[in-house]
């Protein structure tokens, strides 16, 4: 059972779970927005859902895998789990996944998690392969966990909504840009073809990295411009905003693996702490 789990990707199933509730107590206008059921519905549906897609990635990718350090040890390439199991458990989770967010949301919150699936497994996941541009193509389903949430409470998707995909895809740029830096040779080695692989100096990945964390900062402020946040998150996002450009710069101007690290880590603690302001800081909360 635990290598079935851990083809779950658990500890991303839980960022997953933790963007798509913002999504939901942001959709949630006043008392009568709120839904608990509805909530554990989205909450149990996602999770299945994102469940199944990262065991279909490794499905699917687990002959790549078998040639890098850091994921030979999973369950297919390690030999614990064979495709044709991992490949229905997959099917089943996200069967179940879409059909809870349907039944127990709505229809739109089903479609956007469908969406996620068939994005993320059949063009982010092949161009691996082919092109450095997957990163932009993946942050795409990657961002959509606050859009779920969001849709599952109000039904619809507004300014606000997107306002939270905006930030969730910026994000996500300086943190998978450091994560490829740092295995940029087992990614070389399974033929993936991330930007620290195509040019291997570093420069366009590290310049990348501070711009994504430059661009970050005002979208991050603008749930207070749009009333979705008040003073205290102002503040707070853009002390973050600055800790994580700090790393990012630092990592830019030291192209190394322990700096790649630290911009990791404050990916890693920047989105947190800002989903914690914006729930303590919601008008009306």
């Amino acid at each position: 059972m635990s290598s079935y789990i851990e083809l779950t990707k658990p500890r991303i199933t839980v960022f997953i779970l933790m963007s798509t509730a913002i999504g939901f107590v942001c959709g949630a206008h006043g008392v009568n927005g709120w839904s608990l059921l509805v909530l554990l519905h989205t909450l149990i549906g996602t999770g299945l859902i994102a469940s199944g897609t990262a065991a279909l990635n490794q499905w699917y990718e687990h002959e790549a895998d078998a040639k890098m350090q850091r994921t030979k040890a999973r369950p297919i390439p390690s030999g614990r789990v064979t495709p044709t199991r991992a490949f229905w458990f997959a099917v089943a989770l996200s069967v179940v996944g879409f059909a809870e967010l349907w039944i127990g949301a709505n229809r739109l919150t089903a479609l956007l998690g469908l969406f996620t699936l068939v994005s993320y497994l059949f063009i982010y996941t092949p161009l691996k392969q082919k092109s450095p541009h997957s990163t932009t193509i993946g942050a795409i389903p990657g961002a959509m966990p606050p859009l779920i949430g969001y849709a599952a409470a109000a039904g619809a998707l507004s300014g606000q909504a997107w306002i939270l995909y905006a930030i969730l895809f910026l994000w996500q740029f300086p943190h998978f840009y450091a994560i490829a830096w740092m295995y940029r040779e087992d990614y070389a080695r399974a033929g993936i073809r991330m930007l620290p692989v195509v040019e291997p100096d570093g420069e366009s990945t590290a310049r990348r990295i501070w711009m994504f964390s430059l661009a970050l900062i005002p979208i991050s402020l603008l749930p207070k411009l749009t009333d979705m946040a008040g003073n205290v998150y102002l503040f707070g996002a853009l002390a973050l905003g600055l800790y994580f450009l700090y790393a990012g710069v630092r990592a830019t101007m030291d192209r190394t693996r322990p700096r790649a690290r630290q911009v990791l880590l404050a990916s890693v603690v920047y989105l947190p702490l800002l989903y914690g302001l914006l729930v303590f800081d919601r008008p009306g909360f």
